[in-house]
């Protein structure tokens, strides 16, 4: 994870010596939950409520299509109710209650839509999900409860993950930004053989804002 981080923070670098990019910050709020399925049979889930919070790069690519890399915390989690065995958290687990901290780099497209500054975009694409740590407190059969820290390892649940993010919204002339966004995870976060199949969902809000430039710095935002 760390290989990944560092080379993320070059990258970083790389792009901010170029005066014609630009970098915002955001936060919002979400809704998260999770496809739980133990062989292949869907669980029940409910949602948590959490939120995210990072930063972005707007580089010119082609056109009105940028490359729009972030790096950004996320708070998940989900609910899910058993009718199947399932371990992790327990065999004899009925149900199961997380909270999830992770650390997010994703590697997404803009595309703005019109040439005015005050315009709609779209952003797309992969990310990778680190799990940093996490809360799980579930029931079993017998009538007792266990309230613990999440277990990591090869046997249990995994730090990594993968994810694709979808944004619409749209952008002002000031840089301020709002945008949608859903997060459909494609990486099972569960490293126990014949364990269940735990993939993310998350649905948001996007508050943002591009900082000031330097004066030298060309503003790529589309022209009135």
């Amino acid at each position: 994870m760390m290989k990944t981080i560092a080379l993320f923070i070059l990258t970083v670098i790389a792009i901010s010596s170029n005066a014609q990019n630009q970098v915002g910050i955001f936060v919002g709020p979400q809704a998260t939950s999770a496809k739980y399925t133990i062989n292949g049979i869907n669980q029940p889930t409910d949602t948590k409520y959490g939120f995210h919070l990072g930063g972005v790069f707007k580089v010119p690519f082609e056109g009105r299509l940028y490359f729009s890399p972030s790096a950004f915390y996320s708070m998940k989690g989900y609910k899910v109710a058993f009718n199947q065995k399932a371990y992790p958290p327990d065999t004899l687990a009925t149900d199961n209650n997380t909270t999830i901290h992770s650390f997010e780099l994703a590697a997404l497209l803009q595309v703005d839509f019109g040439k005015k500054a005050n315009h709609l975009f779209f952003r797309g694409g992969p990310s990778l999900d680190f799990q940093l740590s996490g809360k799980e407190k579930f029931n079993l059969k017998n009538g007792t409860s266990v309230n613990r820290s999440i277990p990591f390892g090869f046997d249990k649940y995994g730090h990594y993950g993968a994810n694709l993010l979808f944004q619409f919204g749209f952008e002002t002339k000031n840089g301020f930004s709002i945008a949608a966004l859903y997060g459909h995870g494609i990486g099972n976060i569960n490293n126990a053989d014949y364990g269940p199949t735990i993939r993310h969902r998350v649905f948001g809000l996007t508050l943002g804002k591009y900082l000031s430039s330097r004066k030298s710095t060309i503003d790529t935002r589309n022209k009135e």
